[in-house]
């Protein structure tokens, strides 16, 4: 029941117990339970709302930042992630394989205020070595939801 819960409000986080307990034909005191104990273990780490801000009046700026670093020894990466995932403007930050160490989702208002970031706080940090920002032009799809359907889209020339 577990599997079949967490696929179901991944997609969409406001699906209320009782829906989902006649989508898996359980009982809704058995799903509300399984929920609560899935926060309890730290399994379900939270509820989000997904925003098409192009759609808004309000100003973001997206970019994905790519960084080498030292690792600490006897922390390996943790504390170096721990120390950037706690600044306000990052959303994610991604252990990950390749010519990079760790990955970091990062919002702000404008270009100058994302590179003033990297600048500032990221790249004086004594453990990183080296930085590579790339501005998300676009979101075509976010956590599996698609942001602009097909027909809303400009038609892209192949």
């Amino acid at each position: 029941m577990r599997e079949k819960i967490l696929q179901i409000i991944e997609k969409n986080s406001r699906v209320g117990v009782d829906e989902i307990a006649i989508r898996l034909g359980e009982d809704e005191i058995a799903v509300a339970n399984e929920i609560k104990a899935m926060e309890d273990e730290g399994i379900i780490c939270g509820y989000h709302t997904l925003i098409d801000w192009e759609k808004t009046n309000i100003e973001t700026v997206s970019a994905l930042i790519e960084v080498t670093v030292t690792p600490q020894r006897g922390q390996g990466f943790d504390k170096v992630a721990e120390r950037i995932y706690n600044y306000p403007e990052v959303n994610a930050v991604y252990l990950i394989s390749g010519g990079y160490d760790l990955l970091i989702n990062l919002e702000g208002k404008t270009l100058k205020e994302v590179a003033k970031f990297v600048s500032d706080k990221l790249s004086t940090m004594d453990s990183v070595l080296s930085t590579a920002t790339h501005f998300v032009l676009k979101k075509y799809k976010d956590h599996g939801t698609i942001i602009q359907p097909a027909d809303d889209r400009e038609k892209i020339m192949p």
